[in-house]
């Protein structure tokens, strides 16, 4: 029973110190001390300690030497290898699930009406369309490696875009990206969805590393 409530404790600890990087309250670079953490959090040093080295597992925290841990920084080098990375997976991933049968059709109509939810400034439905369109080629695909694969850069991709804050005019361009994905994916052309998807990346990374860079140059 102990050693349930404790990993109960534990998971809660770290599903808190998650979100607070992935948020930005624990910023870049920021040290991670237990004993800070554990008072902040109200809880004892060891489940701190166990969240702490579940951080460093996903890539969210990273040992320093003399410094114990830090919060991950995000520099244009990480931007590159994570597009990099990125453009491999969802490209694959396109090209499987276009080859799936799933229909997209729903999609097709909700990206077309997206930018509405941007200029009414309603963004958590504008995500919410997008979260549930990955999802729904991650089933398309059915190829668990790949998912997994997946969600860890989509993780990553969380912390870039709230450092790079929202840019309603590529909001709206991004949702006629998807719409075109979409479109490609419904009717079942891999090469199409491939070619949107590569383009969609194309214009992401250029836009990400732009605000990157200007944020670099004001610190």
């Amino acid at each position: 029973m102990h050693a349930q409530r404790r990993g109960g404790t534990t998971d809660r600890t770290y599903a808190r110190l998650r979100e607070d990087v992935l948020d930005g309250v624990l910023a870049p670079g920021a040290v991670l001390a237990e004993l800070e953490q554990s008072a902040r959090l109200g809880v004892s040093r060891t489940p701190v300690r166990e969240a702490f080295a579940r951080l460093v597992h996903d890539g969210l925290a990273r040992p320093v030497g003399g410094r114990g841990l830090v919060v991950a920084p995000l520099d244009l080098a990480d931007l590159e290898h994570l597009y990099d990375v990125r453009e491999a997976l969802e490209v694959k991933a396109a090209r499987l699930a276009a080859r799936s049968g799933a229909g997209f059709g729903g999609f097709v109509r909700r990206f077309a009406h997206a930018p509405d939810l941007v200029t009414t400034g309603d963004l958590d439905r504008y995500y919410a369309v997008t979260a549930e369109f990955d999802a729904a080629v991650d089933a398309a695909v059915a190829n668990p490696w790949l998912v997994r694969a997946l969600d860890d850069v989509r993780t990553h991709l969380v912390r870039i875009r709230r450092l790079a804050r929202h840019d309603p005019d590529r909001l709206v361009a991004a949702a006629s990206e998807h719409r075109l994905i979409a479109e490609a994916l419904d009717d079942g052309d891999a090469d199409l969805a491939a070619h949107a998807v590569h383009v969609h990346l194309h214009r992401s990374r250029t836009h990400f590393r732009d605000r990157l860079h200007a944020r670099e140059e004001s610190a």
